[in-house]
């Protein structure tokens, strides 16, 4: 079978939560199909990075885009019943890329990765298409509205009703759609209700993350997340103002380590609160995780699968996490993880493991073999072969009748 890939983050190497996803899709895809895969890109040195894909699939081409451009094409949007958000991941170069792919050979599945590329291929007929939504977007920025002041706020929230109504209206033009949870499938199934859909779990490497060998640190935290990141730059403000102090108050000698790319200067300055440090880019994040008492993850915003918590769990390091963040993951709350709803719950979480090895090693037992029974790429990616089948074959169906009556 040959399958075209459309995503909106190339998908190489697969660091970053936006890339893991699709790139384990092609990879499985790959092994028994010809995949060609189409993306952006926003560096030369991202380009250049991608390259490695080539050994997981059979052609890949890019489209580079530049973040000054992509902005004025999403401020461009903002009067139009279109999602300014899609204005991001437009490239006309991509699309004239995708056309000449379509043209020069038949494909018999399009699969996209995302509903902001979606619309490369909305319009294709004759061919079977599957959209993985991945998490539902308007439900996002609907969210980030609660938490941004006037005037920014309003902006927000007409950003999640137009991308509401868009993924609507593109879920009706796929033959199937799936999302990374049950919950964002339910989500989708309310948006939709007559489209065909589905669901499937990221999963985690757990080869890659697996326990360390050394001992932990049992004063010591982590969180673990790009801070470029708005989510992850809203719970950590938050963590470190309302919790934190409750910690050190108890349990002075206390550390957390804040590791993500890209923060900002308000994230760099909580480096000044005793105890937090903030490493910025790390080559490895593996080293912070193993040694934590804790990885914390204090997340009031969160979509779908944070694969930060996937990873904790897979290496062994107990999870601390909040009700909406933990949806994401198919595990137990007090039994594979666990999760808090106030800084005094958090604060009393991480000082019982903290003080208690016992504690700490039932849990980073449980999690790791969650992870093992129930988050494994393999057991996802038998879930998705299901729904290709199913996809493919209820096309076949549709085209059958369809000739039949014309």
């Amino acid at each position: 079978m040959r399958i075209l890939f459309i995503c909106h983050r190339f998908p190489f190497p697969p660091k970053r939560g936006g890339k893991i996803r699709p790139f384990n899709i092609i990879q499985h895809l790959a092994r028994e199909h010809e995949v060609h895969v189409a993306s952006l890109v926003r560096s030369q040195a991202e380009a250049d990075e991608g390259r490695g894909l080539g050994a997981h699939c059979a052609s890949h081409t890019h489209a580079r885009v530049f973040d000054w451009l992509q902005t004025l094409r999403m401020v461009a949007r903002i009067p139009t019943p279109a999602p300014s958000s899609f204005g991001f991941f437009y490239s006309g170069a991509l699309a004239a890329g995708i056309r000449r792919l379509l043209a020069a050979q038949r494909f018999d599945l399009i699969f996209v990765h995302c509903s902001s590329v979606a619309r490369y291929v909305a319009g294709v007929q004759g061919v079977a298409k599957i959209l993985d939504f991945g998490d539902m977007d308007s439900q996002k920025w609907l969210e980030y509205a609660r938490y941004k002041p006037l005037p920014l706020n309003l902006g927000y929230r007409l950003e999640g009703l137009k991308l509401e109504a868009e993924e609507r209206r593109l879920a009706g033009m796929f033959d199937c759609c799936t999302a990374t949870t049950r919950g964002e499938w339910e989500t989708l199934k309310q948006l939709a209700a007559h489209c065909e859909s589905d669901w499937f779990p990221n999963g985690v490497d757990s080869r890659f993350f697996t326990p360390a060998t050394e001992g932990y640190d049992p004063d010591s935290l982590s969180f673990v997340g790009r801070m470029d990141y708005y989510p992850n730059q809203e719970g950590m403000l938050e963590f470190c103002q309302s919790t934190w102090p409750l910690i050190l108050q108890r349990r002075p000698a206390m550390k957390l380590t804040i590791v993500g790319a890209e923060p900002p200067p308000a994230i760099r300055a909580l480096g000044q609160i005793p105890g937090v440090t903030v490493t910025g880019t790390v080559p490895d994040v593996r080293p912070y995780v193993n040694r934590s008492a804790l990885m914390v993850a204090p997340l009031n915003i969160a979509r779908g699968t944070q694969n930060k918590l996937l990873e904790a769990m897979a290496s062994g390091v107990p999870v601390l996490t909040s009700p909406v963040a933990a949806a994401g993951v198919d595990a137990v709350a007090g039994e594979h993880m666990l999760v808090a709803r106030s800084p005094q719950e958090y604060c009393d979480a991480v000082l019982r493991v903290a003080g208690d090895p016992a504690e700490r090693a039932r849990l980073a037992l449980a999690g790791r073999a969650r992870m093992l029974s129930h988050h494994g790429w393999d057991t996802s990616m038998r879930r998705l072969d299901g729904i290709v089948e199913r996809c493919l074959s209820a096309f076949s169906l549709k085209s059958a009748k369809e000739g039949l009556v014309s």
